[in-house]
């Protein structure tokens, strides 16, 4: 009997100032409380700069993730973010077939240059995978695409070797390159950048939001006590007993307390060099692979460019012998 006694006391603690609370706030929210504690100047300045920087996370989020990220703090974890999504730049994947997924495009050419009959080199394009099937990014499916038309070419060509044939599986090779730099970008993301800019939404940014929670219920709670003590002596502040002056105190101490910290959390988030060292780690991953690109291009640009200048050679040779 003693403990259930005591159980009910501890409910009714704790659900008399969630009442007085919402009591509070209800009131304010129909404009029909009289007073209202004012926030000092300096942590409605910092609410404004947190709320920015909740806003340009989820912003970025929103770009960045698989799925659109409410304005609400989302639950959001970086293993479903767009760069987890191999064909986040090719969503026609869809469309191709497993065999068309199959073998690497360097696995390819070596069966290709193996094979000894059209049916052998059909075989060795459609040859299933060894480890796991090809990735889905717009580069690989442009390179499985000029493979596939070199082929094409190389089995209707009745003069030897063709040079857009030529040019179109030294082009998929490349291709094939620059779709695995783009995945390892993906990959440098998503544990640098992703995950980085993931903790400062689910954590900092949390953590910031509960203490902002714990100063609105403190102001609440004391714009109530001091409504109900005013009440108590008829409007005659003056007229308040010694307990009701302590009551009044009690809650401004946890006013003032609750509104430190939270000062002291927002400066903290805001402070933190966290999110501008996650952007420039994406801005790296992102150059690293621009770089390589441009890289595995350059190399291929001036090969292809000499077929190019020897078939127009040919060509024009032909032309002067009619």
């Amino acid at each position: 009997m003693d403990k259930f006694q005591a159980f009910g006391k501890n409910l009714s603690a704790n659900f008399s100032p969630f009442a007085a609370r919402t009591q509070q706030m209800i009131k304010e929210q129909l404009g029909q409380a009289e007073d209202r504690t004012q926030l000092p100047d300096e942590y409605i300045e910092l609410e404004k700069r947190v709320d920015a920087l909740k806003l340009v996370h989820q912003k970025l989020l929103q770009v960045t993730s698989a799925e659109p990220i409410p304005l609400t703090f989302p639950s959001f974890s970086p293993n479903s973010s767009q760069y987890s999504n191999e064909a986040y730049d090719y969503p026609p994947n869809i469309r191709e077939s497993f065999n068309d997924l199959g073998r690497t495009i360097s696995e390819k050419v070596q069966l290709l240059s193996q094979a000894a009959s059209p049916a052998e080199a059909q075989a060795a394009l459609s040859a299933p995978p060894v480890d796991k099937p090809q990735p889905k990014t717009f580069n690989h499916a442009i390179a499985r695409a000029s493979l596939s038309g070199s082929q094409t070419l190389a089995q209707n060509s009745t003069t030897g070797e063709d040079p857009l044939a030529s040019a179109l599986e030294k082009y998929a090779l490349a291709s094939e390159k620059v779709g695995e730099a783009r995945l390892s970008q993906d990959a440098q993301i998503q544990s640098r950048f992703l995950a980085g800019w993931n903790t400062t939404l689910n954590t900092n940014l949390m953590f910031a939001a509960k203490a902002r929670r714990n100063v609105e219920n403190a102001r609440l709670m004391l714009d109530s006590v001091k409504a109900s003590k005013k009440a108590q002596a008829r409007g005659d502040l003056d007229n308040l007993s010694e307990e009701a002056r302590a009551e009044i105190e009690q809650a401004e101490d946890e006013f003032v307390g609750q509104t430190e910290e939270a000062v002291s959390v927002m400066k903290n988030v805001l402070d933190t060099p966290e999110p501008l060292r996650n952007l420039a780690d994406l801005i790296a991953a992102q150059l690293e692979f621009h770089k390589r690109a441009y890289e595995i291009l350059s190399e291929l640009a001036p090969v292809v460019d000499g077929l190019q200048v020897e078939q127009e050679a040919s060509y024009r040779k032909s032309r002067e012998g009619a």
